[in-house]
């Protein structure tokens, strides 16, 4: 697994009114934690971690262009995640679980290639509203290069009982592709399996 850099962290006890709401944090959570990485889709799952471990709002969420390796200052990575909360205690609650979830989940490598194929077997707030389904349900988060995405969402959709619920049509902002998937916990680690199996595929013969 390719680490997770974790660049930056803060937190703001009281933020402004204004700036909560320009943010989209829910009325009443004045408390925010910030925090920057090297790997964007890894941090939506920490930050999606969060949520179920704290009484925290995920306000904020968004990559940056061209990824970590092109980033434009020291600390900026390829994301932005916010957490939101009533209290300064439960927005650092928050953010200590997803630093946990940042050690936990990552990119691999085929040939060079990387992607990530996670099955998260219990959404938090956060990616059940990204994908559509309710709180609880499982999850196969995917993502690889532009082709890789394609051909691989292709083979992990029809491997296992699972639905498409969101395509990130490739380029992202950090030029790559992929989707979140939802079915049984099994089912969405068989479509897992078969994207991973999908790229190394491409990776190892690309013509």
């Amino acid at each position: 697994m390719i680490p997770v850099n974790v660049l930056a962290v803060q937190y703001l006890s009281s933020a402004s009114a204004e700036l909560c709401k320009a943010l989209g944090a829910p009325e009443g959570l004045p408390c925010l934690g910030l925090i920057t990485t090297d790997c964007d889709d890894a941090t939506y799952i920490a930050l999606d971690a969060a949520t179920k471990a704290a009484d925290v709002k995920v306000a904020f969420g968004r990559s940056f262009y061209a990824g970590a390796a092109n980033a434009s200052t020291p600390y900026a990575g390829e994301v932005l995640g916010i957490l939101a909360a009533a209290t300064p205690g439960a927005v650092r609650s928050g953010m200590d679980a997803a630093l946990s979830q940042l050690q936990l989940v990552g990119f691999e490598t085929a040939a060079d290639v990387p992607y990530l194929a996670h099955t998260i077997s219990s959404c938090g707030s956060f990616l059940a509203a990204e994908a559509g389904v309710p709180e609880g349900s499982a999850i196969a988060y995917l993502i690889a290069p532009p082709l890789e995405s394609i051909f691989a969402m292709d083979a992990a959709l029809k491997a296992a009982d699972v639905k498409l619920c969101k395509l990130y049509e490739p380029p992202s902002p950090t030029n790559f592709g992929g989707g979140l998937l939802t079915g049984t916990q099994s089912a969405c680690t068989a479509a897992c399996a078969a994207f991973a199996n999908a790229v190394a595929k491409v990776a190892g013969n690309p013509q």
